[in-house]
């Protein structure tokens, strides 16, 4: 029942989201300007005794130590059970500059059981083209642990092989942005929309005084996701004009009919265009027990016989009373709702309805399940 309450109440937040203007910023990025992933291979070290002994961790020691001008015999196999190899990775943010940090986050990539107490030594970390981009290094934070008894009973809270190193990189250098280039930039909307990209164009012309009716715009639609935009060639007089681009506010085109279903957690978002063709539903439950009971048969004391194990099945069948419902042309998901609530179905039922709605043909709108 308490699924059916959580469904009404996501129908009203989209009921109510619609009306409301919003800024440019909030629902659209400037295509070229976003961050960039960076990825490294590096040793922890100082663990308690949480670290591995495998090959290619000992191969990262013995390198580690030769490039401090110390050479291991080929025989010598160093205990490193406080060592772990870890793949470090970090997203550099757009704008970042070198000297800046940012949070990087570290995990084992072999069978170290914890990274708790250990530091990172320094690591590159590369961009997709190879290059290093920032230099990791620092004290890991790891939220999780675990115990394990001398019985090899263990107990494990969250995931002690994963940690994060807050400002734990710093950055080297910048990476190249197409943000300056041009006589134009575009907007790329969150969620593409044909008529969402006419209504931003048409926002940014009418409020900066274009005149497309005259074969003056400064904002077009190229498509349902972007729009290009005019913009100053000046660096400086493109961030002000940008600064006060993105604050412009408009109203977005109502989203799409669309039921969206999560089977795992039972979630169901419905919205708000979305309505029923002519249907009739019946709702029943059927439930059949079968239990087994098992008998030992013993013969009496002076028969010649075995005792022998029976087993005796009882099968239940319980049919519940079927219920109907019918509806009349455009009648919302928010009336099927309450209806089923109205005769006491369980949670999984609706998805059900809802799926055979859509099998018939009866859902006018986009059923998505995750």
């Amino acid at each position: 029942m308490r699924l059916f309450s959580v469904v009404i109440i996501a129908f009203t937040l989209v009921l109510s989201g619609n009306t409301n203007a919003q800024r440019i910023k909030d629902l659209a990025s400037i295509q070229g300007v976003r961050s960039n992933q960076l990825v490294g291979y590096g040793l922890v070290v100082g663990l308690p005794g949480t670290g591995e002994q495998s090959p290619f961790t000992e191969q990262s020691f013995r390198t580690m130590l030769s490039n401090f001008g110390i050479s291991l015999d080929s025989n010598t196999k160093p205990k490193i059970k406080n060592v772990a190899a870890v793949a470090v990775h970090a997203e550099l943010p757009a704008f970042t500059k070198p000297g800046q940090t940012i949070d990087i986050t570290v995990s084992s990539v072999g069978e170290a059981s914890s990274l708790q107490g250990g530091t990172l030594l320094q690591t590159f970390l590369r961009g997709v083209d190879g290059k290093v981009y920032a230099v990791a290094q620092g004290s890991l934070v790891v939220s999780g642990f675990g115990a394990q008894g001398g019985d090899g009973s263990r107990i494990v809270v969250n995931t002690p092989t994963v940690g994060r190193i807050p400002n734990g990189a710093m950055v080297e250098q910048t990476v190249p942005s197409g943000f300056a280039n041009g006589d134009s930039l575009t907007l790329n909307l969150h969620y593409p929309d044909f008529s969402t990209a006419k209504a931003l164009a048409d926002v940014i012309n009418e409020r900066l005084g274009a005149q497309p009716e005259k074969g003056y715009s400064i904002a077009t639609p190229i498509d349902a996701a972007s729009v290009r935009v005019s913009a100053p060639r000046d660096v400086g007089q493109r961030v002000g004009f940008l600064a006060t681009l993105e604050n412009f506010e408009f109203t977005p085109a109502d989203a799409p009919a669309r039921v969206v279903i999560n089977s795992r957690t039972g979630t169901i978002v419905i919205g708000r265009d979305v309505r029923l063709l002519p249907a009739a539903i019946t709702h029943g439950g059927l439930t059949v027990t079968i239990s087994e009971n098992q008998q030992v048969t013993q013969p009496n004391a002076f028969a010649d016989g075995e005792t022998v194990v029976t087993t005796q099945s009882i099968v239940d069948v319980d049919l519940s009373d079927s219920r109907m419902f019918s509806f009349e042309p455009g009648v919302t998901l928010d009336q099927l709702v309450r209806a089923v609530n109205e005769v006491g179905a369980a949670p999984g039922d609706l998805m059900a309805i809802l799926e055979a709605l859509r099998q018939a043909g009866a859902l006018h709108g986009e059923l998505v399940i995750i």
